[in-house]
C-alpha cells in the first residue's frame, strides 16, 4: 500500500512541477514587450479566435503549446470586448 501511495505522490509532484514550467514560460512570454498588436476589427479577430482554439485543442494536456495558445486566445476575447464596448450601440 506505501508503495501505491508514494507512486501517487511521485506523479502528483511531477505533474506538479510540469505545471510550474509552463506556468512560468508562459509569465516569461506575457512578460515580453514582443508581442504582435492584434487587428482592430472583429472579424479579423474571430478568424485568429478560431485558429487559437484550434491549436489550443491539437496540443497535448499540460504542455507549453497549449499554454501559449490558450493565453493568446485569452488576449483576443479582451480585444474582442474592447471593440464591442466601443460599438453604438453595444452588442451586449
Amino acid at each position: 500500500m506505501d508503495n501505491v501511495k508514494g507512486a501517487a505522490q511521485a506523479a502528483v509532484e511531477t505533474v506538479a512541477e510540469v505545471a510550474r514550467e509552463a506556468i512560468a514560460t508562459v509569465v516569461d512570454k506575457v512578460a515580453a514587450p514582443n508581442l504582435v498588436p492584434l487587428p482592430e476589427d472583429r472579424a479579423s479577430l474571430l478568424v485568429l479566435h478560431r485558429e487559437a482554439r484550434q491549436r489550443r485543442d491539437a496540443a497535448p494536456l499540460m504542455s507549453e503549446a497549449r499554454a501559449e495558445a490558450a493565453y493568446e486566445i485569452e488576449r483576443i476575447e479582451i480585444q474582442v470586448a474592447r471593440i464591442e464596448r466601443a460599438m453604438d450601440p453595444p452588442l451586449v
